[in-house]
């Protein structure tokens, strides 16, 4: 009997064990971020002394609008309180007055604020996508939406745009050989992160044709709005009268504004069910940081200065890698002319190893330098793997010193794969 109770004691150990190491399916699922899952790499190589250029994240170098500074600093509460789930009024009335400054107009019912853009995808996708659903997207695309979509257990549905065509979107009938009875939205980035494509007008028109005969949502993610360069005009979504019953709008301080810390983004629509069940998932999540939102506010009801200002010194700076890349052999980019990024097609076979072998076994003169891998910018498996993505977010001389590294890292990778 006391042999049958200590079997008995040790199968439901076991069993217990293997309980514990489950997880769900979706945790499994979501990838982890091609822009940060090599940060701890890049962490232990400062500590080494070795000075890193990097452009594997869109984090601006430039400093932060003193507004925002001088708002921060001069809080004199005596307490942080919760603040209502959909934003305070002053910051929904900021974001109110910046989209009319754009020639955009919401009623300020139609603005919800919302812990950066990144929460705004995360709250558009949920709102019109049930488990199992279908999502269009356009690949490369910004890696996050992968993240969100396993998150959801929505299912991403991919149509490939192409370098030599600048990224632009895929004719009508394509894409409409891609939706099915699942399928809810269409999601497009304008300008493109990651490509710096600029969409134009035509191109828009189709995503709204096809998405009002198919009864679709859009989701627009127009994080980058004001970066277009080469006299490109930026189109929005809610350009288009037809669909702004259907059409979502994402947005984000931190591009902008060289304001990435700060965490404050919005979601836009004139269709009231998608504001009432984002409101229902805002309220979830309780509310926004208090102080953020209030920082904020006057750069959103006068940015232009600022903005107008930036524009030049990024043109500056994506004229710079362009034409430094040119320069590496066997390497092939498009010029993008919008947001600050670029892929780069490499002669090699996985920029993955590459990323990690910049940052963990070479060094020119006590300097490296720390790139995205591109493959996680698509959903299609197998692609992206000799590409990369570049962020220009340094100021011209260091850009040109980094993809100087880059091209001498690059000779001496493939110098040293060749032997293995």
């Amino acid at each position: 009997m006391e042999n049958l109770l200590g079997l008995s004691y040790i199968l439901m150990k076991r069993k217990t064990k293997k309980i514990l190491k489950k997880i769900s399916n979706r945790a499994k699922e979501t990838p982890f971020s091609p822009i940060r899952k090599f940060v701890p790499l890049l962490e232990k190589v400062k500590k080494k002394g070795i000075k890193v250029y990097e452009i594997h994240i869109g984090q601006p170098d430039l400093a932060t609008p003193p507004q925002i500074l001088k708002e921060v600093r001069k809080f004199q509460g005596k307490r942080l309180t919760y603040t209502p789930s959909t934003g305070i009024s002053e910051v929904k009335l900021a974001w109110q007055r910046y989209y009319k400054d754009v020639g955009i107009n919401f009623d300020v019912s139609e603005i919800i604020a919302t812990i950066g853009g990144s929460e705004a995808i995360f709250f558009a996708f949920t709102a019109v996508c049930d488990p199992g659903e279908e999502l269009l997207v356009f690949e490369p695309f910004y890696t996050t939406y992968n993240s969100y979509a396993s998150m959801a257990a929505i299912k991403l549905v991919p149509l490939r745009t192409f370098a030599k065509k600048g990224f632009h979107l895929p004719k009508k009938k394509d894409i409409e050989r891609k939706i099915t009875k699942k399928t809810r939205a269409i999601l497009i980035c304008n300008p493109n992160n990651p490509t710096g494509t600029v969409y134009s007008r035509e191109e828009l028109k189709n995503i709204v044709d096809i998405a009002e005969k198919y009864n679709l949502f859009i989701i627009s993610d127009e994080t980058y709005r004001e970066f277009v360069y080469d006299n490109q005009k930026h189109y929005s979504i809610m350009d288009f009268k037809v669909a702004r019953p259907r059409a979502i709008l994402l947005d984000s301080v931190s591009k902008r504004f060289s304001a990435c810390g700060v965490r404050i983004g919005c979601l836009c629509s004139k269709n009231k069910d998608i504001i009432k069940a984002v409101t229902k998932f805002t309220q979830a999540r309780l509310s926004l940081p208090l102080i953020e939102q209030r920082a904020v506010v006057p750069i959103l009801e006068n940015g232009k200065k600022y903005t107008k200002k930036i524009i030049h010194e990024y043109k500056k700076r994506r004229d710079t890698v362009f034409e430094e890349l040119k320069k590496i052999s066997k390497v092939q980019c498009q010029k993008p002319r919008g947001a600050f990024y670029l892929i780069v097609k490499l002669p090699i076979k996985d920029s993955e190893d590459f990323t990690k072998w910049l940052l963990t076994k070479f060094s020119f003169r006590g300097e490296t330098v720390m790139v995205s891998p591109a493959s996680g910018f698509y959903a299609t498996k197998g692609l992206g793997k000799d590409e990369i993505r570049i962020a220009f977010v340094l100021s011209s001389p260091k850009l040109k010193r980094a993809i100087n590294i880059l091209g001498k890292g690059l000779w001496q990778y493939k110098k040293t794969v060749s032997r293995e």
